[in-house]
């Protein structure tokens, strides 16, 4: 059957390797890997025949997975932690090429090979981390949004490295050439820029009127590769059009749905490319070299590590932040698969040294969950045999905090909220970590502790335990969703009260514990309505009856299922 069987047993292969890989809690792509290990020419039994045609096959899946990088990719999420996603993240990356090139020269590799070993160090893994985040319950901590940011700059500096690398593989290659490759980089960019602006919209609105699902999948499917080998055609990677073109259709309105289609073609695909990835990779290597491969493991969980721990501590963030971030993203990612099928393709790496990184990358993979678990224990450890710093606290009462309102969050709704409280005389206290927020309330004599509100130590600084109530006024429900929990176990009895960003997450947010719960964009509906009634002469009387029953709608079942729940 040719590779109609290949696929069949690769398949077969990645399904027991995933559900293995889930039963012991780690990425899916570590058991698609080993799936691949397991069917590849070097073990024996059942075996895949046509390895070069996976092979082509698998390029899809890299295309794909970068046009949906490309797909998801927002500044948005990068607005919290901007300067040391855009700016400390370069830092990391040409600092731990530094450091990687250095150990290539150590291991008696040549300069072009010490680059690329430099290079793929550089990039750590999106998908483990996410996965490690996930099952800690640690998402929307204020680590978390660190590394978060650092990976999303990290996955989109794959494609300059994808276009300059192998150009320095050629002897005759140089500056010149390398200027080229990025000067026809941005040429493409710029036309696609124009016509994902004005051509890719208006098609994919005409195909969406035609409301055939199946055509709309196979336009966006269209889009991404036929760009792809437009770029390739052009003279550049084929990846690198798929992420061009992810990124001008994530402007477009039918983005999400876009994503939301491709998803499992890009997992399908995705999985073949991974488990080629472990075709490659020779056990009797790993036998032969397992020396080599421990002790550049080490050198990167420490060098790596310390590179990340030192530049978060740089740019400002203290307490346990520089240690999660040294403890979670000092692995080699999933993208450095990528970026090193891009060297052994283009012949700028050898074999040997593609076996080494991808053994080396699997095991820092492995490593993740458990040393990052470590976090919290180290740092209790090192506050209790170190000086540990000191969190900010400013203006808080020389009585000290008690039966206080915490303000978790500043920005413009904690803000007014603390004015009000202020002016009532009421007691309070302001958890906020944006610079620009914290000189405000400084400037305002307003208490506060500066820090992340999701860590213990923090709401410990704002004396959680004898506060009578916790206004959350951060927008993400995630974020929220740490804060309860953290606040929760320090103080059982604590009354919240937590913004929402959407009618399904207030349901959620009552489920975790939040006794009050408001929607921002809703109350501001209801406030433009009123004015426009007002406007239009109907009474005060009238407008408060139509309000309060609009209200009553939209939060009344949010109380009769609890109350329904307690009743039981």
């Amino acid at each position: 059957m040719g590779i109609a069987a290949d696929i069949a047993i690769i398949i077969v292969a990645a399904l027991i390797g995933g559900l293995i890989a889930q039963r012991f809690r780690q990425p899916l792509i570590l058991g698609y890997i080993l799936a691949g290990i397991v069917v590849g020419p070097h073990t024996g039994g059942v075996t895949v025949t046509e390895i070069h045609d996976i092979e082509l096959l698998a390029e899809i899946g890299v295309a794909l997975l970068l046009f949906a990088l490309g797909l998801e990719f927002s500044f948005r999420d990068l607005q919290p932690v901007r300067n040391v996603a855009l700016i400390g993240t370069p830092i990391q990356m040409i600092l731990t090429i530094i450091f990687g090139f250095a150990i290539g020269r150590w291991f008696g590799y040549d300069q072009i090979a010490s680059l690329w070993i430099g290079s793929i160090m550089s990039l750590s893994s999106t998908m483990v981390i996410l996965k490690t985040l996930m099952a800690k319950g640690l998402m929307g901590t204020l680590s978390s949004r660190v590394m978060i940011g650092m990976l999303i700059v990290q996955d989109l500096a794959v494609i300059p490295l994808m276009i300059i690398l192998p150009q320095l593989s050629n002897p005759q290659a140089g500056i010149p050439l390398v200027a080229w490759a990025a000067l026809k980089a941005a040429v493409f960019i710029a036309l696609m820029v124009v016509v994902g602006t004005r051509v890719i919209p208006r098609l994919l609105r005409h195909i969406a009127a035609w409301d055939s699902r199946e055509l709309f999948l196979l336009s966006v499917t269209a889009i991404g590769l036929g760009v792809g080998y437009a770029t390739y055609l052009f003279g550049l990677s084929f990846a690198f059009g798929a992420f061009v073109a992810g990124m001008v259709l994530s402007e477009s309105e039918y983005s999400h749905q876009a994503l939301s289609d491709i998803i499992p073609l890009r997992d399908i695909f995705g999985m073949l490319f991974f488990v080629s990835v472990g075709m490659l990779l020779d056990p009797s290597f790993l036998i032969l070299h397992i020396r080599e491969i421990v002790l550049l493991v080490l050198l990167i969980i420490i060098g790596k590590g310390l590179i990340f721990a030192s530049l978060v501590k740089v740019f400002g963030y203290g307490n346990v932040i520089p240690l999660a971030v040294g403890l979670g993203l000092f692995q080699v990612g999933e993208f450095s698969f990528v970026l090193a099928r891009v060297g052994l393709s283009s012949q700028s790496i050898s074999n040997d040294l593609y076996s080494l990184m991808l053994n080396t990358a699997i095991f820092t993979m492995l490593l993740t969950p458990a040393l990052s678990s470590l976090t919290a224990p180290l740092y209790t450890l090192r506050k209790k045999w170190f000086k540990h710093e000191k969190l900010q606290t400013i203006n808080l009462p020389k009585t000290g905090l008690r039966d206080h309102v915490v303000i978790a969050g500043g920005g413009q709704t904690g803000a007014y909220v603390a004015q009000v409280l202020k002016n009532l005389g009421l007691s309070f206290v302001v958890i906020e970590f944006n610079t620009h927020q914290v000189s405000h309330f400084k400037d305002m004599g307003t208490p506060l502790v500066y820090g992340d509100a999701a860590q213990p130590l923090v709401l410990e600084a704002a004396r959680i335990s004898h506060a009578r109530l916790l206004i959350v006024t951060t927008p993400a429900a995630i974020t929220t969703k740490s804060i309860v929990d953290q606040a929760l176990k320090m103080n059982r009895k604590l009354h919240i009260i937590a913004r929402s960003d959407g009618r399904d997450n207030m349901h959620i947010l009552r489920n975790l514990g939040v006794h009050g719960v408001v929607q921002p964009e809703f109350e501001a509906g209801l406030e433009i309505t009123r004015q426009a009634l007002l406007a239009l002469d109907v009474t005060d009387g009238d407008i408060r009856h139509y309000t309060d029953q609009v209200r009553d709608e939209l939060y009344a079942p949010l109380y009769k299922a609890e109350e329904a729940g307690q009743s039981v």
